[in-house]
């Protein structure tokens, strides 16, 4: 019996990151760690591991934030722990287009633009398509080419987007790429 515990990583944690993963994660039934939010995060991977442990069930959504500053942040650095940790269970990562300073970048298994639509391409931070495939550009996304996860989706930044994601309008695009990650993932199932 695997007794980890199931996890959907989002790299990105202001607040309206906050806003859109809460209300995601009631729809499915899911639970969110809200204290993960922040720009930058400001929780260490240990500590988020225990509030993970303590969510009542999963998936567990945990954000993730390093608030457009070049190399390795506090937010990848607890990502990279929580990831490897061995009791966690990542069932994906929803790898949020952000405009920095430095292009870090890596690589997605699949995007979904702005209009709900997926697409071998990346996405600019306002859910556009970009030229290059599989690849997105963010700010906490430098680390996610260390991490063996089944799936990477990407998308523009979320709860934003034109408004297209907005949690007024019930956050499509953040949606669409959970249901994804769940549906891959076998979750469901499980």
């Amino acid at each position: 019996m695997d007794d980890r515990r199931h996890v959907i990583l989002i790299t990105d944690g202001d607040d309206y990151a906050r806003r859109t993963v809460e209300l995601v994660a009631r729809e499915v039934g899911g639970r969110c760690i809200s204290l993960s939010h922040g720009n930058p995060t400001t929780l260490d991977g240990p500590l988020i591991v225990k509030l993970i442990k303590k969510a009542a069930h999963d998936p567990v959504f945990v954000m993730f934030d390093d608030s457009g500053l070049a190399g390795e942040g506090a937010g990848e650095r607890a990502l990279k722990y929580v990831a490897c940790h061995k009791d966690i269970d990542v069932l994906g990562i929803i790898a949020v287009a952000a405009k920095t300073r430095q292009a870090e970048w890596s690589r997605v298994d699949v995007c979904i633009d702005r209009d709900g639509e997926l697409t071998p391409y990346g996405v600019d931070k306002f859910g556009l398509p970009e030229m290059e495939k599989g690849r997105i550009y963010g700010d906490t996304v430098y680390c996610l080419d260390e991490i063996d996860v089944p799936i990477i989706v990407g998308i523009g930044d979320i709860g934003k987007m034109a408004k297209k994601d907005h949690y007024d309008v019930g956050s499509p695009i953040t949606k669409k790429a959970v249901e994804l990650i769940l549906e891959r993932s076998g979750f469901h199932g499980r």
